[in-house]
C-alpha cells in the first residue's frame, strides 16, 4: 500500500463520512443523547474530536472507531455501547455523571491519559485493574475513582459522533466488523506515515498506550494491520441504503 493510496483512501473515507453525516442531519454527541431515541440496533459508530482536524481540510479528524455484537449470539445494541461510554446520569442514586470504565475500553483508555497527564497515578492506583485483581472494597475504589470517572465522562461526553446502520447479524465476519477493523487500520498511523497530524495537546499522546500515542486514535487493536480499500464499498452501500433522520 503506497502513501499516495492511503491518503486517497482516506480521503474517500471522509467524504463518505460527510455523506452520512448530512443523512444522519449532523454529528450528536453523547451528552444530548438518551435510550429513547431512533437507534438502530446495530452500527458502527465513528467519534470525532473538536480541534483535531485533518491536514488538508477543516474536517473533524476521527479518534475512535467502535462496533458492537461481534461475537456469535450477541445480543448488544449500538445504544448499550454507546451507553456505556456515556456513563451514569444525572437521576443515578450512585455516582451521577459518573460510569464504569471496568465496561468501557474507551473509557478506562480516557481516564488513563488523564491521570498521566497530570500525574494522578497516587490517587488513582487501581484504575486499570480489573476486580479481580483488587484486593479492596469495591465500594471504596468506585467512591475514589468517581472524581476521574467523572472527568472521563465530561470528556467523552463532549465529542461529535456519527453511526452506520448495519443490521446484520453478530459475528466476526460481519460487515459491522469488517467497516470498523479495516477503518482503524486506514486511519492509524501507527508505524506508519503520519497522515493528519495529530495536535501536540491531544490527550491522547499521554496515553500508556504507544498504539494510541502513535495511531492518534483512541483504540488498540486493529492499529497495526494493513486496510482492504473493499470496506469502502460496503461502508458507500451502507450509507447509500440508511434511511434519512
Amino acid at each position: 500500500m503506497t502513501d499516495v493510496n492511503r491518503r486517497q483512501h482516506l480521503d474517500r473515507l471522509y467524504a463518505l463520512l460527510k455523506v452520512l453525516e448530512n443523512r444522519l442531519g449532523g454529528t450528536r454527541k453523547l451528552k444530548d443523547c438518551t435510550g429513547y431515541m431512533d437507534w438502530p440496533d446495530r452500527g458502527v459508530y465513528f467519534f470525532l474530536e473538536p480541534g483535531e482536524r485533518r491536514d488538508s481540510t477543516d474536517q473533524l479528524r476521527v479518534t475512535r472507531v467502535g462496533t458492537h455484537a461481534v461475537s456469535a449470539g450477541s445480543s448488544t445494541t449500538l445504544w448499550n455501547r454507546l451507553k456505556q461510554h456515556y456513563g451514569t446520569g444525572s437521576n443515578s442514586t450512585n455516582h451521577p455523571h459518573g460510569g464504569n470504565h471496568r465496561g468501557s475500553v474507551y473509557r478506562k483508555r480516557v481516564g488513563e491519559a488523564i491521570i498521566e497527564k497530570h500525574d494522578l497515578q497516587e490517587d488513582y492506583p487501581n484504575w486499570g485493574d480489573r476486580w479481580s485483581g483488587i484486593d479492596r472494597d469495591r465500594a471504596e475504589v468506585r467512591d475514589e475513582e468517581y472524581p476521574l470517572e467523572r472527568r472521563v465522562s465530561a470528556y467523552i461526553r463532549e465529542q461529535p459522533f456519527l453511526w452506520i446502520e448495519i443490521e446484520d447479524e453478530p459475528g466476526p465476519d460481519s460487515d459491522r466488523a469488517l467497516i470498523e477493523q479495516n477503518a482503524i487500520a486506514l486511519l492509524s498511523n501507527f508505524e506508519d506515515q503520519t497522515i493528519d497530524s495529530r495536535r501536540n495537546d491531544w490527550l491522547g499522546k499521554h496515553s500508556r498506550s504507544r498504539e494510541i500515542r502513535e495511531s492518534g486514535l483512541w483504540n488498540v487493536n486493529h492499529v497495526e494491520q494493513t486496510h482492504d480499500a473493499h470496506f469502502l464499498d460496503v461502508l458507500a452501500e451502507a450509507i447509500d441504503e440508511m434511511p434519512r433522520r
